[in-house]
């Protein structure tokens, strides 16, 4: 039920970088884990990064592994997104989650936000 605040969406051209946060308010727990979804007209939902907090460890879709970084920020319950080398395939609208449940690896389905919009130009 607790809504993630996405935030850092924007536009850039294709071979740069953008960082994404979010934060997942509401709770003073640290979630279980903290992640990122993505979705582009006539494309599936996508599973795109993941942040395991107790395990300190990162799962990646396999279209963005080396090139997005999740990371934490335990003081915020935050996560962020470095995504480089980005390409118009990586245009979408991205969404975070965050679950506080007994999932350890995997993408993070869980409450997610309302999403920030991503577009890499030509």
């Amino acid at each position: 039920q607790v809504q993630p605040v996405e935030s850092g969406g924007g536009s850039v051209q294709a071979g740069g970088s953008l960082r994404l946060s979010c934060a997942a308010s509401g709770y003073t727990d640290t979630p279980t884990c903290m992640g990122w979804f993505r979705q582009a007209p006539g494309k599936e939902h996508e599973g795109v990064a993941a942040f395991y907090f107790r395990e300190n460890s990162t799962y990646y879709s396999d279209s963005v592994k080396g090139r997005f970084t999740i990371s934490q920020d335990n003081s915020k319950n935050s996560v962020y997104l470095q995504m480089n080398s980005l390409t118009p395939e990586d245009t979408a609208r991205y969404y975070c989650s965050a679950d506080w449940g007994v999932r350890s690896s995997g993408f993070c389905y869980g409450g997610w936000g309302q999403g920030t919009q991503v577009t890499v130009s030509s």
